[in-house]
């Protein structure tokens, strides 16, 4: 059966506004930065996890973290992420909130001749303590991947770039096994940068870049319009029926910030022309942010698009929600600044046109 596709075209006068909830900014300009948020005994935290400094060379790839608890006025400083890689920098890496732990994968090192590394690195972070706890390596080392959680116990790597070429992998961790399995392959075409979310036993991967052969020459890298349903199968978690879903523009974002609010998967910002780290396009033309924010209802398998009212944004590593508000942490601009800001956005779902 056709999966039906409504879209709304709404102004952020009606439906998105930037509410007062005030977050302080991050101590110094940050993008590709992974983000997670985590509930401990102490409080609630944010948490930022390496990425890219202000000048955008190789030489300011970080690995530099900052965490805010939530009603302090300002983010503090802690350990850097370690590596087992001579580079501990890098970028691209992802991370996820489960409990009181961020769990934090991957990511790439950037060397001065540019040679790009694969980190096969899982790290289970403390922030109440400010430990790092080694967990069993991906069995294939991705970056530019997402990470999603099912019952607060298995993580999800779906699809992303390993060393020289994207792959279609589903790597499953089970924080209760610290172990790895291999779970149905994602059946879109493979991709980096993508966004996914996940609402119950329901994913939702959009997007990304795809690596294009070219007769007789050297390959290029396409931006890709396509968003994947997975239903996990609930007797066998390593089971996902991939079912493709109507793209809601007809045109891919890259490094979008993806998230939940109030049971609907929410896609924010991006930028429309793929690029290299440091913002320029790999056809050799800056890229524009997006202040777009797309939401998928997964029960209806419908989309509503909202224009926001928040500051185009892009190269995110994901998308946080407090008491529904959904935070975007650092990014670049559109004009392909790296900036500090803690943008928060509200989305109000009980207005339609």
């Amino acid at each position: 059966m056709r999966l039906t596709l409504f879209i709304l075209l709404i102004t952020a006068s009606f439906l998105i506004t930037a509410k007062p909830l005030v977050l302080p900014n991050l101590p110094e300009p940050v993008t590709n930065n992974a983000v997670a948020q985590v509930t401990t005994s102490q409080g609630d935290y944010f948490i930022s996890f390496m990425g890219l400094g202000v000048n955008k060379t190789y030489k300011d790839v970080h690995n530099k973290v900052w965490a805010l608890k939530l009603g302090e006025k300002q983010w503090q400083a802690k350990t850097s992420v370690p590596a087992s890689l001579p580079l501990s920098e890098r970028l691209a890496s992802i991370a996820v909130g489960v409990g009181p732990y961020a769990y934090v994968f991957g990511g790439y090192t950037v060397a001065s001749d540019h040679q790009e590394i694969s980190s096969p690195d899982v790290y289970r972070y403390d922030v109440v303590n400010d430990t790092y706890k080694a967990l069993p390596a991906m069995p294939v080392p991705v970056d530019d991947s997402v990470a999603l959680v099912y019952k607060q116990r298995y993580i999800y790597l779906v699809s992303g770039w390993h060393n020289a070429g994207n792959v279609n992998l589903v790597q499953v961790y089970d924080i209760k096994t610290n172990s790895w399995q291999q779970a149905s392959p994602f059946l879109g075409k493979p991709v980096f940068g993508q966004a996914g979310a996940i609402v119950d036993n329901n994913l939702l991967v959009c997007d990304g870049v795809i690596v294009q052969p070219q007769l007789l020459k050297r390959r290029t890298y396409q931006g890709i319009a396509q968003c994947l349903k997975g239903i996990i199968d609930e007797g066998n978690p390593l089971k996902i029926d991939w079912q493709l879903v109507d793209h809601p523009m007809g045109q891919g974002r890259y490094r979008m910030a993806s998230a939940v609010v109030n049971k609907q998967m929410v896609f924010i910002g991006g930028s429309t022309n793929p690029y290299n780290f440091n913002g320029m396009g790999y056809n050799g033309v800056a890229a524009p942010a997006t202040a777009e924010i797309w939401l998928f209802n997964p029960n209806t398998n419908s989309w509503q698009v909202k224009l926001g009212s928040h500051a185009k944004s892009m190269d995110h590593r994901g998308l946080l929600n407090y008491k529904n508000k959904l935070i975007i942490v650092g990014g670049m601009d559109d004009h392909q600044q790296v900036t500090n800001a803690v943008i928060n956005i509200s989305i109000d779902n009980t207005k339609s046109n």
